[in-house]
């Protein structure tokens, strides 16, 4: 008993002798806790306009609240002159982290590659990408995956890593976009008067001084059943869909004057010729004849 009253008189002046460090590390803990608290809100508010994703934001808002509570840890342990378990609390954070490391490497990638894409400014919400195979419209860019809407209304649901690994085309990064449309003629036909009549009805169609630009128009090859051509043209546009109203407006518009000049646009044709089968007949003729000189022989027998 006497021993354990002596070493309980040890703590007490120890503890004693330790007050103002404690007290030191005490108030450091509570900056520390309400720095946190606060720094959190402080980031949502400076990256809001950087970062559309609100799941990335806590993300980064949580990061920085971590590290200042961390921080605050470190300094009151070492207040407290807590230097020897400091060390063995990192050594063992450090294997621990090495192990979680290892067993959620794909999770920890998408994660990352998701807060990379978030800094990205040629990728936004709502703007129109094809990427991996897919087209459609960014809705959501997650801590972990990246999700489209097709122009079919069905949704795409892609790891962050295959869209930070794969390249993308961004239909949103620009307002104009050239039209290609292609097309064939008669060979009877006049190619000067062709050139010019496209080019005037796309002209017309699609206004091309406020790009600064011209039609272009230019015969291809020679093909099967016709001449082929190509034409090209601006319009306004940042996505897949309006391309494709723009083809077919085009479309319309040229096969409406080529119907009004008398301009014919050839379609393939293909012409079967049948030629009888003799083989058959000429098989039968040689077994006859064959049966004919066998009888010969046996007669001759």
């Amino acid at each position: 008993m006497d021993k354990v009253i002596e070493k309980l008189e040890l703590w007490r002046d120890i503890f004693i002798k330790n007050i103002p460090n404690i007290a030191i590390a005490l108030v450091v803990l509570v900056i520390a806790y309400f720095a946190s608290r606060n720094i959190s809100s402080l980031i949502n508010k400076t990256i809001g306009s950087k970062i559309k994703q609100k799941s990335v934001r806590d993300l980064v808002s949580r990061i920085a609240s971590g590290v200042i509570f961390l921080l605050g840890l470190y300094f009151a342990m070492t207040i407290l002159k807590f230097d020897d378990t400091l060390k063995t609390i990192v050594s063992a954070a450090g294997v621990s982290g090495i192990v979680i490391g290892l067993a959620l490497q794909g999770t920890l990638s998408n994660t990352i590659s998701g807060v990379v894409l978030s800094f990205r400014k040629n990728l936004n919400i709502g703007n129109w990408v094809e990427t991996s195979g897919y087209s459609g419209e960014v809705i959501d860019i997650n801590l972990n995956y990246f999700v489209m809407k097709e122009a079919d209304n069905n949704m795409v649901v892609i790891p962050n890593k295959i869209i930070l690994e794969s390249p993308f085309k961004n239909y949103s990064l620009t307002q104009e976009m050239r039209i290609s449309i292609t097309c064939g003629v008669e060979y009877g036909a006049d190619l000067e008067a062709v050139k010019k009549l496209t080019i005037e009805t796309i002209g017309s169609k699609f206004d091309q001084k406020k790009f600064g630009k011209e039609v272009e128009f230019y015969f291809t090859e020679f093909g099967d059943s016709s001449i082929n051509f190509l034409c090209r043209f601006w319009i306004d546009g940042e996505r897949a869909l309006h391309r494709w109203q723009a083809q077919s407006t085009a479309i319309i518009e040229v096969k409406k004057a080529f119907d009004k000049e008398g301009i014919n646009i050839p379609f393939p044709m293909r012409t079967l010729e049948f030629v009888p089968n003799n083989n058959l007949n000429i098989t039968k003729n040689n077994d006859k004849e064959g049966e004919k000189i066998n009888d010969k022989e046996a007669e001759k027998a």
